[in-house]
């Protein structure tokens, strides 16, 4: 499996499991953010295949960076990855371009899968 990978949530923690686990399924990882508007620079920046992005992130939050990231590049390929699961907010992050919405903690196994059918 090859595609360049961008991980996106305000927390080192969370951003370290999802980039090692990216890494050892053969992804690169070319950028992590900490932040809704380092997310919209880096992934100008970097282009990468795929992103995935908390909702609650301090500076722009999930759901304007992912509406932002979309108006540069409608093909953008974006997987939410929050503990916030109400079904508005996942009606609202699919509106706006999610390709998917996995509710913390993530399965592993569905991750992976998702990934692999967004860049296969």
């Amino acid at each position: 499996m090859s595609g360049r990978i961008m991980v996106v949530d305000d927390t080192t923690f969370m951003r370290n499991i999802l980039k090692d686990f990216f890494l050892s399924n053969g992804y690169e990882v070319v950028a992590e953010a900490a932040n809704g508007a380092e997310a919209i620079n880096l992934y100008r920046r970097h282009r990468p295949d795929l992103i995935t992005m908390d909702l609650t992130l301090p500076v722009v939050n999930g759901l304007q960076a992912l509406k932002e990231i979309k108006a540069f590049d409608p093909q953008a390929k974006v997987i939410i990855c929050s503990a916030m699961s109400q079904q508005q907010v996942v009606i609202q992050a699919i509106q706006a371009g999610a390709k998917d919405f996995m509710v913390k903690p993530i399965l592993k196994e569905r991750l992976i899968e998702t990934v692999g059918a967004l860049l296969a």
